[in-house]
């Protein structure tokens, strides 16, 4: 989800032929600026791993209810630190995406609040979201190896870790045989559609931003992970409820910034030539406005598919054939996109899509990717911009 801003100066003569690759530049100035954001993250992941820690040792985290096994926090530090870092990267996609919405839609007019200063923060969050995400997976992977090493040789129990905690579908036991999927499907599309932004110049920045537009679906796949699969929002309650809540404000962010983008040309009724058809943009608002009603419903009533503490689990669901089959029909409406997108380009004067720096339009774009722009009479550090 993006908003336009003016034209970027032209590029140097001679600077076109080396703009044409991955932007490497721009991803280690966005890294560096990242800096600051990501020590604060790991901050308060070490803040959340205490918070477990002393819980366990209490007696009061509900994930000891489920297995009884990792009381002894010590001994299972790798697992409560995975879980740390889960949450705390939970956390960051959150704030990425509101930042990315609010850029690219009505934002609040507070001076302090520019344009230029939100395209910052929600680049060097989004990268930060994709390290806290990787890490999440990380340390699911160590604590795989622990646990194998009781039964096998190290070799053995390092390759069975990695097919579980990094190979879609590899784990088949249990809920994490769906939830562990739905896991990885947000972690590797985050990365694509996260970093595609470096590779604009190729691509001119409209396939770029076509692109970016897809990443919501990462945090979608990332919240219906956490409430799937994690065992402090396993149990009906407050926690769940509040975690339910907190996409209240998102879902209506989303939904006021499709309807009054920055944009004029992405107006519902637009006369301007879309990759999107006229129907699907219409049916994209009609979802949001009904997600927007089925989460006030679910906090309201109740029902939001937590477990209760005397009750049986149900089995896991959907079955992986639904998850792989809906990330089919996600790639090809991200291949329709682009493919709509090139023959557009081939019709106009040219033949190619214009790259920002080129007289092209730089976009910025929302979600748990990566996303920026060049502003009104402000330049960003690099020609880049993490999410």
């Amino acid at each position: 989800m993006a908003e336009v801003s003016e034209s970027a100066p032209s590029s140097a003569p001679g600077a076109r032929g080396r703009r044409t690759g991955f932007d490497w530049a721009g991803l280690r100035a966005d890294l560096r600026g990242a800096v600051p954001d990501a020590s604060l993250a790991l901050v308060l992941t070490l803040l959340i791993y205490w918070l477990l820690y002393a819980r366990v040792e209490s007696g009061a985290s509900a994930t000891i209810k489920i297995m009884p096994m990792l009381a002894d926090a010590d001994k299972y530090w790798m697992y409560w630190m995975c879980q740390a870092f889960g949450w705390s990267a939970m956390l960051w996609a959150y704030i990425t995406v509101a930042f990315g919405l609010m850029r690219s839609g009505p934002r609040p007019r507070w001076r302090w609040l520019s344009a230029a200063r939100l395209e910052k923060w929600h680049r060097t969050t989004s990268l930060t979201t994709i390290g806290l995400m990787f890490m999440h997976a990380f340390f699911f992977f160590t604590d795989q190896i622990r646990d194998n090493q009781t039964r096998w040789s190290f070799g053995r129990s390092v390759w069975t870790a990695f097919v579980d905690s990094f190979v879609p579908g590899g784990y088949a036991t249990g809920t994490g045989q769906v939830a562990i999927l739905v896991g990885l499907l947000a972690l590797y599309l985050a990365l694509p559609l996260g970093l595609a932004f470096y590779l604009r110049n190729r691509t001119g920045s409209r396939i770029w931003l076509a692109l970016h537009r897809f990443v919501i679906v990462v945090y979608v796949l990332s919240i219906w992970h956490t409430l799937l699969y994690s065992s402090q929002a396993w149990f009906d309650g407050p926690f769940r409820t509040m975690v339910w809540a907190l996409q209240l404000p998102l879902a209506g962010l989303l939904l006021w910034r499709l309807m009054a983008p920055a944009r004029p040309g992405e107006r519902l009724r637009s006369r301007r030539d879309h990759a999107v058809p006229f129907s699907a943009r219409l049916a994209g608002r009609v979802v949001v406005g009904a997600t927007l009603v089925g989460l006030a419903l679910v906090i309201v009533t109740g029902v939001d598919g937590g477990r209760s503490p005397d009750g049986v689990s149900a089995a896991p669901w959907p079955d992986q054939w639904v998850l792989w089959s809906g990330l089919l029909v996600f790639t090809v409406a991200v291949v329709v996109t682009v493919l709509r997108l090139r023959g557009r380009a081939r019709r106009s004067p040219g033949g190619r899509p214009a790259a920002p720096g080129a007289g092209a339009e730089t976009e910025t774009g929302a979600g748990t990717g990566t996303g920026t722009g060049t502003e009104t009479g402000e330049r960003s550090p690099s020609p880049v911009d993490p999410r």
